[in-house]
């Protein structure tokens, strides 16, 4: 699982919220949260029942409506400072789509119905796709704009933060990989990092762990498993270090052993899924010997 596109036209609702939950640090299955939902062919998914699939992880998916586009753009600007993404239906209340973050007039978003899933808009763009006219009882048109923040009911200290800059590195087509695979190295890096806290003595970033051994950690990888080469091992650092960094998580000195530790076993294991060895330590089958005299088939 990971950041990556619908399978159809009707199930944008549980992606968006999938992505959602990922920029809060919980891992989702969009199937799950498809079932939770009642997802339908034919109308899709509606807040009330996003909703109950967010609760069932913990969340609240309020709905905060505005009837002024810079009242709106504030509200949209708050919400995403104060760490939460924001769901908001656009194309005339057709589409569902997850806006993560807000930096100079710019805002990050990921929209499942497009490849690569990571887009970029300005104001103008997002208000174009997010304004809905709808019409009253008596006949007069308004125009609204509808978003719900997608709030964890507890404090969460992993939050990822996707900048404009890291937003483009995600569309780039090398790193399709990175945006495909990003829940299973996040719940891997779950195990090797800590959240930033003031209480940490001495933390340092996974990047300053790498750049410190990564000559041993790559060296010895690509010795035992020679057929890895060791750019495919510079990047599967890489896009640890991109992950942990996006969530700002550190490594607390009285860790760093096993964090190491740890990374070893990683490469280990990720070199041996890619390139399959020989079984080790293992007796080599007993041949059966033929009798005396026994003549050969």
């Amino acid at each position: 699982m990971g950041i990556y596109r619908q399978p159809n036209d009707f199930s944008c609702g549980p992606y968006a919220l999938k992505h959602a939950l990922t920029v809060l640090g919980i891992t989702a299955d969009p199937v799950r949260l498809a079932r939770l939902a009642k997802v339908h062919w034919w109308s899709g998914t509606d807040e009330v029942r996003l909703a109950r699939a967010a609760r069932a992880h913990d969340c609240s998916m309020p709905l905060v409506r505005k009837t002024d586009a810079d009242e709106a753009r504030r509200a949209m600007v708050k919400a995403l400072r104060d760490g939460y993404p924001v769901l908001t239906c656009v194309d005339d209340w057709e589409h569902w789509i997850t806006v993560v973050h807000h930096t100079r007039g710019r805002f990050v978003a990921l929209d499942s119905n497009q490849e690569p899933v990571v887009i970029v808009l300005d104001w103008d763009q997002l208000r174009a796709r997010w304004v809905c006219e709808d019409e009253d009882h008596d006949g007069s048109r308004a125009t609204i704009f509808d978003m719900f923040p997608v709030r964890p009911r507890h404090h969460r200290e992993v939050r990822a933060r996707f900048e404009v800059a890291r937003a483009h590195k995600l569309r780039r087509p090398e790193n399709r990989d990175l945006a495909l695979c990003w829940d299973r190295y996040l719940e891997d890096l779950r195990e090797i990092c800590r959240p930033r806290s003031v209480h940490h003595v001495d933390p340092i970033t996974l990047g300053e762990l790498v750049r410190r051994h990564k000559d041993i950690l790559i060296g010895r990888v690509t010795y035992w498993h020679g057929e890895v080469e060791r750019d495919d091992v510079r990047r599967v650092l890489r896009n640890l270090r991109f992950v942990a960094d996006t969530y700002g998580m550190v490594i607390p000195s009285s860790s760093q052993r096993r964090a190491l530790a740890d990374l070893a076993i990683l490469l280990a294991l990720w070199s041996a899924g890619k390139r399959p060895l020989e079984p080790m330590y293992v007796p080599a089958p007993k041949q059966r010997r033929r009798r005396h005299g026994a003549k050969k088939r």
